[in-house]
Protein backbone atom coordinates (compact mmCIF):
# COMPACT_ATOMS: atom_id res chain seq x y z
CA UNK A 1 0.00 0.00 0.00
CA UNK A 2 1.52 3.49 -0.93
CA UNK A 3 2.13 5.96 1.66
CA UNK A 4 -0.72 8.36 1.68
CA UNK A 5 1.82 11.66 1.45
CA UNK A 6 3.47 10.35 -1.44
CA UNK A 7 1.21 8.40 -3.46
CA UNK A 8 -2.16 8.26 -4.96
CA UNK A 9 -5.35 8.22 -2.84
CA UNK A 10 -6.49 4.81 -5.55
CA UNK A 11 -4.48 2.80 -3.89
CA UNK A 12 -6.14 3.48 -0.34
CA UNK A 13 -9.82 2.77 -2.52
CA UNK A 14 -8.18 -0.51 -3.64
CA UNK A 15 -7.42 -1.72 -0.29
CA UNK A 16 -11.10 -1.06 1.03
CA UNK A 17 -11.55 1.52 3.65
CA UNK A 18 -14.35 2.85 4.28
CA UNK A 19 -15.15 6.65 5.53
CA UNK A 20 -17.12 7.84 8.15
CA UNK A 21 -20.30 10.07 8.58
CA UNK A 22 -19.70 14.22 8.75
CA UNK A 23 -21.74 16.29 10.96
CA UNK A 24 -23.05 19.61 9.60
CA UNK A 25 -22.97 23.22 10.41
CA UNK A 26 -25.99 25.66 8.73
CA UNK A 27 -28.06 22.06 8.60
CA UNK A 28 -31.29 24.21 7.49
CA UNK A 29 -29.64 26.30 4.91
CA UNK A 30 -28.43 24.06 3.17
CA UNK A 31 -31.18 21.56 3.65
CA UNK A 32 -32.91 24.37 1.04
CA UNK A 33 -30.53 24.39 -1.56
CA UNK A 34 -31.48 22.87 -4.55
CA UNK A 35 -30.43 18.97 -4.96
CA UNK A 36 -27.74 19.55 -7.73
CA UNK A 37 -24.07 19.87 -8.12
CA UNK A 38 -21.29 19.97 -10.34
CA UNK A 39 -20.47 17.16 -12.89
CA UNK A 40 -17.19 16.88 -10.82
CA UNK A 41 -17.36 13.07 -9.63
CA UNK A 42 -15.50 10.71 -11.57
CA UNK A 43 -16.76 8.43 -14.32
CA UNK A 44 -15.52 10.49 -17.83
CA UNK A 45 -14.32 8.47 -20.61
CA UNK A 46 -12.91 11.41 -22.87
CA UNK A 47 -9.60 12.36 -23.14
CA UNK A 48 -7.93 14.12 -20.22
CA UNK A 49 -6.83 17.79 -20.69
CA UNK A 50 -3.74 19.18 -18.77
CA UNK A 51 -3.54 22.70 -18.45
CA UNK A 52 -0.75 24.67 -17.35
CA UNK A 53 -0.95 28.13 -15.84
CA UNK A 54 -0.27 30.80 -12.84
CA UNK A 55 -2.05 31.90 -10.11
CA UNK A 56 -3.39 35.36 -10.88
CA UNK A 57 -2.16 37.41 -13.73
CA UNK A 58 -2.06 40.98 -12.44
CA UNK A 59 1.17 42.09 -10.50
CA UNK A 60 2.87 44.93 -10.67
CA UNK A 61 6.59 43.13 -10.61
CA UNK A 62 5.62 41.33 -13.64
CA UNK A 63 5.80 44.74 -15.66
CA UNK A 64 9.32 44.62 -17.84
CA UNK A 65 9.32 40.74 -17.28
CA UNK A 66 6.50 39.05 -18.20
CA UNK A 67 4.56 42.16 -19.72
CA UNK A 68 6.43 44.37 -22.06
CA UNK A 69 7.39 47.67 -20.63
CA UNK A 70 6.32 49.34 -23.98
CA UNK A 71 2.62 48.82 -24.60
CA UNK A 72 0.11 48.93 -27.59
CA UNK A 73 -2.41 50.82 -27.31
CA UNK A 74 -5.43 48.58 -25.98
CA UNK A 75 -2.74 46.04 -24.59
CA UNK A 76 -4.99 43.60 -22.20
CA UNK A 77 -2.39 41.66 -19.87
CA UNK A 78 -5.72 39.25 -19.25
CA UNK A 79 -5.24 38.27 -23.19
CA UNK A 80 -1.58 38.52 -23.04
CA UNK A 81 -1.17 35.42 -20.71
CA UNK A 82 -3.81 33.67 -22.38
CA UNK A 83 -1.29 32.95 -25.49
CA UNK A 84 0.70 31.48 -23.29
CA UNK A 85 -1.69 29.19 -20.92
CA UNK A 86 -4.53 27.54 -21.28
CA UNK A 87 -5.62 28.28 -17.67
CA UNK A 88 -5.10 31.01 -14.98
CA UNK A 89 -5.91 31.08 -10.95
CA UNK A 90 -8.17 33.59 -9.63
CA UNK A 91 -6.73 35.16 -6.83
CA UNK A 92 -9.06 38.36 -6.35
CA UNK A 93 -11.81 36.09 -5.69
CA UNK A 94 -9.69 35.15 -2.36
CA UNK A 95 -10.80 38.69 -1.02
CA UNK A 96 -13.88 39.30 -2.00
CA UNK A 97 -16.59 37.61 -4.06
CA UNK A 98 -16.62 38.17 -7.58
CA UNK A 99 -18.96 40.52 -9.33
CA UNK A 100 -20.94 39.76 -12.27
CA UNK A 101 -19.63 42.37 -14.52
CA UNK A 102 -16.34 41.54 -13.78
CA UNK A 103 -16.30 37.80 -14.38
CA UNK A 104 -18.59 38.85 -17.44
CA UNK A 105 -15.29 40.97 -18.45
CA UNK A 106 -12.95 38.02 -18.08
CA UNK A 107 -15.09 35.77 -20.10
CA UNK A 108 -15.24 37.51 -22.57
CA UNK A 109 -11.45 38.81 -22.84
CA UNK A 110 -10.44 35.55 -23.54
CA UNK A 111 -14.02 33.79 -25.43
CA UNK A 112 -11.41 33.13 -28.48
CA UNK A 113 -9.20 31.03 -27.22
CA UNK A 114 -11.56 28.08 -26.84
CA UNK A 115 -9.45 25.74 -24.86
CA UNK A 116 -8.62 28.10 -21.97
CA UNK A 117 -10.48 27.75 -18.45
CA UNK A 118 -10.26 29.54 -15.09
CA UNK A 119 -9.97 28.35 -11.84
CA UNK A 120 -10.76 30.48 -9.25
CA UNK A 121 -10.24 30.22 -5.18
CA UNK A 122 -13.28 30.61 -3.32
CA UNK A 123 -13.86 33.76 -0.88
CA UNK A 124 -11.85 33.73 2.21
CA UNK A 125 -15.12 33.84 4.00
CA UNK A 126 -15.19 30.78 4.07
CA UNK A 127 -12.36 29.10 4.20
CA UNK A 128 -10.51 31.40 6.42
CA UNK A 129 -12.76 33.60 8.95
CA UNK A 130 -15.02 31.04 10.57
CA UNK A 131 -15.50 32.22 13.72
CA UNK A 132 -19.25 32.56 12.73
CA UNK A 133 -21.48 31.09 10.25
CA UNK A 134 -21.88 32.43 7.10
CA UNK A 135 -25.12 33.77 5.38
CA UNK A 136 -27.53 32.98 2.72
CA UNK A 137 -26.31 36.63 0.91
CA UNK A 138 -22.55 36.10 1.17
CA UNK A 139 -23.30 32.89 -0.48
CA UNK A 140 -25.81 34.63 -3.14
CA UNK A 141 -22.74 36.99 -3.81
CA UNK A 142 -20.39 34.12 -4.50
CA UNK A 143 -22.46 32.35 -6.73
CA UNK A 144 -23.66 35.31 -8.78
CA UNK A 145 -20.27 35.83 -10.31
CA UNK A 146 -19.26 32.17 -10.17
CA UNK A 147 -22.31 31.13 -12.66
CA UNK A 148 -20.93 34.07 -15.05
CA UNK A 149 -18.11 32.01 -15.49
CA UNK A 150 -20.02 28.44 -15.19
CA UNK A 151 -22.55 29.41 -17.57
CA UNK A 152 -19.96 30.27 -20.67
CA UNK A 153 -18.06 26.94 -19.75
CA UNK A 154 -14.80 28.60 -18.41
CA UNK A 155 -14.73 27.62 -15.16
CA UNK A 156 -13.09 24.66 -14.74
CA UNK A 157 -12.43 24.01 -10.59
CA UNK A 158 -13.37 26.24 -7.51
CA UNK A 159 -10.79 26.14 -5.03
CA UNK A 160 -11.02 25.75 -1.60
CA UNK A 161 -7.83 26.49 0.02
CA UNK A 162 -7.27 26.34 3.51
CA UNK A 163 -4.26 27.31 6.17
CA UNK A 164 -1.67 25.21 7.33
CA UNK A 165 -3.80 25.98 10.75
CA UNK A 166 -6.90 24.07 9.38
CA UNK A 167 -6.08 20.35 11.01
CA UNK A 168 -8.58 17.52 10.64
CA UNK A 169 -10.81 17.59 13.66
CA UNK A 170 -14.40 16.89 14.00
CA UNK A 171 -15.42 20.88 13.88
CA UNK A 172 -13.07 21.42 11.08
CA UNK A 173 -14.43 18.39 8.91
CA UNK A 174 -18.04 19.72 9.72
CA UNK A 175 -16.87 22.90 8.63
CA UNK A 176 -15.35 21.68 5.43
CA UNK A 177 -18.15 19.59 4.44
CA UNK A 178 -20.57 22.38 4.78
CA UNK A 179 -18.65 24.59 2.80
CA UNK A 180 -18.82 21.31 -0.14
CA UNK A 181 -22.21 20.93 0.40
CA UNK A 182 -22.96 24.68 -0.51
CA UNK A 183 -20.53 25.05 -3.59
CA UNK A 184 -21.80 22.07 -4.80
CA UNK A 185 -22.75 23.14 -8.55
CA UNK A 186 -19.39 23.63 -9.13
CA UNK A 187 -16.48 21.53 -9.45
CA UNK A 188 -14.75 21.87 -6.35
CA UNK A 189 -10.83 21.09 -5.49
CA UNK A 190 -9.75 21.37 -1.86
CA UNK A 191 -6.12 22.33 -0.79
CA UNK A 192 -5.29 21.45 2.77
CA UNK A 193 -1.95 21.51 4.24
CA UNK A 194 -1.62 19.86 7.32
CA UNK A 195 -0.98 15.63 7.56
CA UNK A 196 -3.84 15.27 9.65
CA UNK A 197 -5.84 15.07 6.63
CA UNK A 198 -4.19 12.43 4.73
CA UNK A 199 -6.56 9.76 6.29
CA UNK A 200 -8.33 6.92 3.85
CA UNK A 201 -11.64 7.96 5.15
CA UNK A 202 -10.83 11.72 4.20
CA UNK A 203 -9.85 11.16 0.71
CA UNK A 204 -12.87 8.89 0.46
CA UNK A 205 -15.43 11.50 1.85
CA UNK A 206 -13.94 13.89 -0.94
CA UNK A 207 -14.56 11.08 -4.19
CA UNK A 208 -18.19 9.96 -2.28
CA UNK A 209 -18.85 14.08 -2.72
CA UNK A 210 -17.00 14.42 -6.19
CA UNK A 211 -14.55 16.95 -4.73
CA UNK A 212 -10.75 17.09 -6.22
CA UNK A 213 -8.07 17.06 -3.89
CA UNK A 214 -5.19 19.50 -4.36
CA UNK A 215 -1.61 18.29 -4.74
CA UNK A 216 1.11 20.57 -3.43
CA UNK A 217 4.40 21.98 -3.14
CA UNK A 218 5.22 23.65 0.21
CA UNK A 219 8.21 23.91 2.33
CA UNK A 220 8.11 21.41 4.25
CA UNK A 221 7.92 21.34 7.72
CA UNK A 222 6.47 19.68 10.38
CA UNK A 223 3.24 18.02 9.67
CA UNK A 224 3.35 19.83 6.49
CA UNK A 225 1.88 17.70 3.41
CA UNK A 226 4.54 16.40 1.15
CA UNK A 227 4.52 15.94 -2.65
CA UNK A 228 1.26 13.02 -3.68
CA UNK A 229 -0.68 12.05 -6.42
CA UNK A 230 -4.02 12.07 -5.11
CA UNK A 231 -6.72 12.11 -7.36
CA UNK A 232 -10.98 12.06 -5.99
CA UNK A 233 -12.57 13.38 -9.16
CA UNK A 234 -12.60 14.20 -12.88
CA UNK A 235 -10.60 17.35 -11.86
CA UNK A 236 -6.83 16.57 -11.12
CA UNK A 237 -5.04 19.63 -9.43
CA UNK A 238 -1.61 20.25 -8.59
CA UNK A 239 -0.25 23.82 -7.24
CA UNK A 240 3.32 24.80 -6.61
CA UNK A 241 4.05 27.21 -4.21
CA UNK A 242 7.99 27.60 -4.04
CA UNK A 243 10.55 26.35 -1.34
CA UNK A 244 11.25 29.74 0.46
CA UNK A 245 12.11 27.88 3.13
CA UNK A 246 12.89 31.12 4.92
CA UNK A 247 9.98 33.35 4.40
CA UNK A 248 7.40 30.68 4.31
CA UNK A 249 6.27 30.53 7.67
CA UNK A 250 7.84 34.17 8.96
CA UNK A 251 5.01 36.48 10.38
CA UNK A 252 6.32 39.59 8.64
CA UNK A 253 7.47 38.29 5.74
CA UNK A 254 5.17 40.08 2.76
CA UNK A 255 3.62 38.17 -0.10
CA UNK A 256 6.33 38.88 -2.54
CA UNK A 257 9.00 37.69 -0.37
CA UNK A 258 7.29 34.18 1.01
CA UNK A 259 6.60 33.54 -2.89
CA UNK A 260 10.17 34.82 -4.25
CA UNK A 261 11.22 31.40 -5.92
CA UNK A 262 12.43 29.81 -8.80
CA UNK A 263 11.87 25.84 -9.00
CA UNK A 264 14.77 24.29 -11.06
CA UNK A 265 14.48 21.95 -13.63
CA UNK A 266 15.74 18.90 -11.71
CA UNK A 267 12.60 20.60 -9.00
CA UNK A 268 9.85 20.40 -11.56
CA UNK A 269 10.57 17.35 -13.75
CA UNK A 270 9.13 14.90 -10.46
CA UNK A 271 6.38 17.58 -10.67
CA UNK A 272 5.51 16.78 -14.39
CA UNK A 273 6.29 12.70 -13.72
CA UNK A 274 3.13 13.36 -11.20
CA UNK A 275 1.14 15.36 -13.65
CA UNK A 276 1.24 12.51 -15.93
CA UNK A 277 0.01 10.24 -13.64
CA UNK A 278 -2.60 12.02 -11.86
CA UNK A 279 -3.35 12.34 -16.13
CA UNK A 280 -3.87 8.71 -16.67
CA UNK A 281 -5.74 7.95 -13.58
CA UNK A 282 -8.86 6.18 -14.74
CA UNK A 283 -11.62 8.63 -14.71
CA UNK A 284 -9.71 11.62 -14.72
CA UNK A 285 -11.04 14.44 -17.57
CA UNK A 286 -9.04 17.24 -16.79
CA UNK A 287 -5.50 18.48 -14.73
CA UNK A 288 -4.66 21.92 -13.41
CA UNK A 289 -1.49 22.43 -13.03
CA UNK A 290 -0.82 25.97 -10.79
CA UNK A 291 2.36 27.89 -10.27
CA UNK A 292 2.26 30.34 -7.66
CA UNK A 293 5.40 31.43 -6.75
CA UNK A 294 4.51 34.92 -8.45
CA UNK A 295 7.13 37.41 -7.65
CA UNK A 296 8.68 38.65 -10.62
CA UNK A 297 6.88 36.65 -13.06
CA UNK A 298 9.06 33.11 -11.75
CA UNK A 299 5.72 30.82 -11.63
CA UNK A 300 5.41 31.99 -15.75
CA UNK A 301 8.33 30.83 -15.92
CA UNK A 302 7.86 27.89 -14.43
CA UNK A 303 5.11 26.95 -15.79
CA UNK A 304 6.41 27.69 -19.19
CA UNK A 305 9.05 25.13 -18.41
CA UNK A 306 6.67 22.17 -16.79
CA UNK A 307 4.48 22.46 -20.05
CA UNK A 308 7.29 22.05 -22.25
CA UNK A 309 8.98 18.79 -19.93
CA UNK A 310 5.21 16.93 -20.26
CA UNK A 311 5.17 17.87 -23.77
CA UNK A 312 8.87 17.16 -25.00
CA UNK A 313 9.03 20.45 -27.03
CA UNK A 314 10.22 24.24 -26.68
CA UNK A 315 6.92 26.38 -26.02
CA UNK A 316 6.48 30.06 -26.87
CA UNK A 317 7.24 32.66 -23.81
CA UNK A 318 7.10 36.26 -22.89
CA UNK A 319 10.17 37.78 -24.66
CA UNK A 320 11.17 39.74 -21.08
CA UNK A 321 11.02 36.05 -19.30
CA UNK A 322 13.62 34.92 -21.50
CA UNK A 323 15.83 37.93 -21.19
CA UNK A 324 15.30 37.55 -17.56
CA UNK A 325 15.63 33.67 -16.42
CA UNK A 326 16.93 32.44 -20.08
CA UNK A 327 19.41 30.38 -17.70
CA UNK A 328 16.67 28.50 -16.65
CA UNK A 329 14.56 28.19 -19.30
CA UNK A 330 16.40 28.33 -22.38
CA UNK A 331 16.27 24.65 -22.74
CA UNK A 332 12.28 24.66 -22.91
CA UNK A 333 11.24 28.23 -24.29
CA UNK A 334 11.75 30.98 -26.69
CA UNK A 335 10.72 34.39 -27.20
CA UNK A 336 7.88 34.53 -28.91
CA UNK A 337 8.68 36.78 -31.55
CA UNK A 338 11.10 34.02 -32.39
CA UNK A 339 8.63 31.39 -33.92
CA UNK A 340 11.26 29.50 -36.09
CA UNK A 341 12.58 27.51 -33.27
CA UNK A 342 9.22 26.87 -31.87
CA UNK A 343 8.14 22.96 -32.30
Amino acid sequence: MRNPGLGGYRSFRRQGFRGQGRLALNKQFIADMPATRSTGARGSTRETVVRFGPAGWLYKDWEGIVYPREKSKGFDPLRYIADFFDTVEINSTFYGPPIPRTTTSWVNRVKDHRDFRFTAKLWKRFTHERDKAWTRGEVDQVRKGFDVMMEAGKLGAVLLQFPWSFKRSEETREWLGDVERTFNVYPLVVEVRHTSWLAPEFLESLEEQGVGFVNIDQPLYHKSIGPSTHVTSSVGYVRVHGRNYKDWFREKATVEQRYDYLYKPSELEPWVERTREIASSPGTGEVYVVTNNHYKGKAVANALMMKSMLSGAKVPAPPGIVDAYGDAVSDYAVAANDNAEVA
